[in-house]
């Protein structure tokens, strides 16, 4: 059972002079765990041992200056994403700007206002929980996008492949790389709701029956189910393309029978990538489709299986698209 101490997040204060440390460790113990360092060399030691959660560091300090422990910190990966504050009596552009290349997060001018140091320090650990929550949600994603590939014959190649593949078509349509890599992280989970389809139907070899594929038709809304209600924008859009990625241009798609626009660009985009893969790969059930007759295939579906534009612009990206073949190929 942790104790209050042990729940507190830690801060590593580095500065030559004993009283400057004092001050900070006035204005900072009572609501955070405190290790502290008199020199650079200290401060390297201390930041791979303790992990801290944020650093305050003064930059004159003689044999090491802050700047060049905040450049050494950027270059370990056990500290390179712990943030840094300098702390410090310099404060014209030229030292600001050298301190934000050597890899520091924010400035705090001597002397120090306690109310300026802990709104600082309150703002640059919310960040790093954020980007911590974010990245523990893109693991979770991941990982129960693994799991979907353990009911199919499908590898992992191929989720890895039509997942750049979306990447790739979503910025050709125009979306911004921070949607396109959401989309990246959120294409895994489109068969995710195959979880919940027996193995029996799953691992058939042949055929399936016209009642075992309108089963295999509820993986879409399992998929759906699984993730649920959510507030991240991660994983709302990681159900849209477990729920629509089966739709169709022209309505025949299911679970819904969307049409058009009707389907969300999500879904679009990750239909006709993962038609694309599914017909250039090996299967248990069939061998590997060559590029040109896929290409034909899919010409032949715009406006009835894909959107138009989108098909347009798989062709105008093709060897982009072929260089990801490549590139995770299944040998």
């Amino acid at each position: 059972m942790q104790t209050a101490t042990e729940s507190k997040q830690t801060l590593l204060l580095v500065d030559d002079e004993p009283v400057n440390l004092r001050v900070l460790k006035q204005i900072l113990h009572q609501d955070y765990q405190l290790i502290f360092a008199k020199n650079g060399e200290e401060a390297l030691r201390l930041a791979q041992i303790e992990k801290p959660s944020l650093i305050l560091l003064d930059i004159m300090m003689p044999n090491m200056t802050g700047f060049e422990v905040c450049q050494t910190l950027k270059t370990m990966t056990e500290t390179q994403s712990i943030p840094v504050i300098f702390v410090t009596a310099l404060n014209d552009e030229h030292d600001e700007a050298a301190g934000f290349a050597a890899g520091g997060m924010d400035y705090i001018a001597k002397p120090i206002s306690a109310a300026i140091v802990k709104a600082r320090v309150k703002t640059h650990l919310s960040l790093v929980q954020a980007d911590e929550l974010k990245r523990t949600r893109l693991q979770v994603i991941q990982r129960l996008g693994r799991a979907a590939e353990y009911k199919d014959n499908e590898t992992g190649t191929h989720v890895l492949r039509m997942s750049h593949y979306s990447r790739i078509l979503a910025l050709a349509y125009g979306l911004t790389e921070s949607q396109a890599d959401d989309l990246l992280h959120a294409a895994p989970m489109h068969d995710i709701g195959k979880i919940g389809i027996a193995d029996s139907i799953m691992l058939k070899p042949g055929k399936l029956t016209d009642e075992e594929f309108e089963i295999m038709k509820t993986h879409p809304q399992i998929g759906a189910e699984i993730i649920g209600e959510v507030d991240s924008e991660l994983l709302r859009l990681a159900k849209s393309v477990a729920l629509t990625h089966h739709e169709k241009w022209n309505g025949t798609g299911y679970p819904h029978g969307l049409q058009g626009e009707q389907i969300p660009l999500e879904g679009r985009i990750v239909a006709l990538a993962d038609v694309f893969d599914a017909l250039t790969s090996k299967r248990p059930y069939k061998e590997a489709w060559s590029v040109d007759k896929t290409m034909d295939y899919i010409q032949a579906q715009s406006g009835v299986h894909f959107d138009p534009v989108l098909v347009r612009l798989f062709a105008e990206n093709l060897p982009k698209i072929i260089e990801i073949k490549e590139k995770w190929n299944d040998r």
